[in-house]
């Protein structure tokens, strides 16, 4: 175990330092900054090895965390990479992106500050970047079978990587212009630089996996033509519906889905690409959800110059602390503050939009008409007499994802979609299709970047099982809801 005392001697949790808001706001860089291997190495330390480590159970990918921890603490950062990475293919990422259920099952933090597992993670994984150590990892053989992966996202990337790393043959199409889904433009450079995830498909391609960009499945290559090219499909094509918000006024000009505003961001700060870029210098902007998303739109509208930035919530503000509701080890729905909450606007709670106005009549949304809500009898209620009118010219939606697009390969491969717009999949994680199995949020609904990745390990077995009727690839997860699940 790590240090038998740690918990008892550094009581103090110590995360990575973050730069200083007026520096960090000039730029698009990581927000945080390295921590130096010895502090890591004495927080890995406060890991207690426990009799039950809970944070198994809350890490959908089984990541071996008391193990990793106790190689961390010694200093043994090279077996400990190999730790991280036997259940994980991108540590890297999901040090960075994930909100860390692995913390919140920590038994240390039943009446302590948890074990700071994700930053331990993070380290471990640019360290061994960083000293070489992360290398492809060729297979002997080839198996003779071709795998097309639909989507290059978490879970596509998970399951491109395993497939490919079993002997098969894998290509991976992706509709956009790069390689990484969400992760590529989705993501805000100063939540994650793209370096990062550059690195990462470096080593993919030196494996094997092949990448097709700019190929929108459906209408560049139809679905019934990947079935006679390949011996099996991965449909890692994400949730990528996002819920409007369909009240009077939605007509009105500089009203935008969240993630199109961050790729068109991203896009400009990455390549300069000027064309549809919608910046907020100098508006009122208004982020309608309070979600991860909403906070990315936040910290680039104020990277951008933004007059003022609000985030409206319909619910009301979490609790500071644990609730009765959300009782150690579950994760639990608490007040959290992101960095770009640090770095300015507001955060208003209890609140629906009730219509987009024009005040200037050119056709552009200059306010929003808000009311109050609340729960009265278990149904959220308009409260009377609290409509106020908030200025806006530029409107961001972020209230998440509703479900696959029914266009495309969906369509084309005439596979089921359930009422929660999940492609249907049985315990294999297949479809209905012989040969198409489905992995991610295309089949799990809007989730966790952790979930994706132990989805698309999983879905990769099945398919690896399905082709030669037998695999050893690790499957961390089943295809089902389950009773803990962030």
């Amino acid at each position: 175990m790590a240090d038998p005392k740690g918990f008892l001697n550094t009581r103090e949790r110590e995360l990575r330092t973050p730069r200083p808001i007026p520096i960090r706001l000039r730029d698009y860089k990581e927000v945080y900054e390295d921590q130096e291997l010895a502090v890591v190495e004495k927080q890995a330390g406060r890991c207690m090895d426990c009799g039950v480590p809970f944070c198994h159970m809350a890490c959908p990918l089984g990541n071996l965390i008391p193990e990793w921890n106790d190689l961390a603490w010694k200093g043994n950062w090279h077996a400990a990479s190999e730790r991280l990475h036997a259940t994980n293919n991108f540590p890297e990422f999901t040090g960075r992106l994930c909100p860390a259920p692995c913390e919140a099952g920590c038994v240390l933090a039943i009446n302590q500050p948890a074990v700071t597992i994700k930053n331990v993670e993070q380290t471990i994984a640019d360290h061994a970047f960083d000293e070489g150590w992360v290398v492809p990892q060729i297979p002997n053989q080839l198996t003779g079978y071709s795998v097309a992966v639909i989507g290059s996202g978490p879970a596509g990337l998970a399951a491109a990587q395993q497939l490919t790393r079993a002997g098969h043959t894998v290509a991976v199409f992706e509709r956009a212009d790069a390689i990484g889904g969400l992760m590529r433009y989705g993501i805000p450079e100063f939540k994650m630089e793209k370096a990062v995830l550059d690195r990462r498909i470096e080593q993919m391609r030196a494996e094997g996996t092949r990448f097709y960009t700019d190929t929108a499945i459906g209408v560049d290559v139809t679905g019934e033509d990947l079935q006679e090219r390949f011996d099996a499909l991965v449909l890692a094509t994400g949730a990528t519906v996002a819920r409007d918000l369909p009240i009077p006024g939605r007509e009105l000009g500089g009203i935008y889905q969240a993630v199109d505003y961050l790729t068109r961001s991203t896009k400009y700060v990455l390549d300069g690409v000027t064309e549809g870029w919608v910046s907020a210098e100098g508006k009122d902007v208004i982020v309608i959800g309070g979600g991860d998303t909403g906070a990315d739109c936040l910290g680039t509208a104020l990277r951008q110059g933004a007059k003022s930035v609000t985030s409206l919530e319909i619910m009301p503000r979490p609790a500071d602390e644990r609730t009765a509701r959300d009782p150690w080890p579950t994760f639990p729905m608490i007040f959290r503050v992101a960095s770009a909450h640090q770095e300015g606007g507001e955060r208003v709670y209890s609140t629906s939009t009730a219509e987009f106005v024009d005040e200037d009549g050119d056709g552009q949304v200059t306010h929003l008409r808000l009311n109050e809500v609340a729960f009265v009898d278990g149904a959220l209620t308009v409260v009377e007499d609290t409509e106020r009118l908030v200025p806006a010219q530029l409107v961001l939606l972020a209230m998440g994802f509703t479900g696959v697009e029914k266009q495309g390969p969906v369509e084309q491969l005439a596979l089921e979609v359930d009422e929660r717009g999940r492609i249907v999949r049985d315990g294999e994680w297949a479809t209905s299709v012989p040969g198409v199995f489905v992995a991610g949020d295309a089949g799990r609904g809007q989730s966790l970047i952790v979930w994706a990745i132990a989805e698309g390990r999983s879905a990769a077995a099945a398919a690896d099982s399905y082709l030669r009727g037998r695999t050893e690839l690790p499957a961390p997860v089943l295809p089902q809801e389950v009773a803990f699940r962030p």
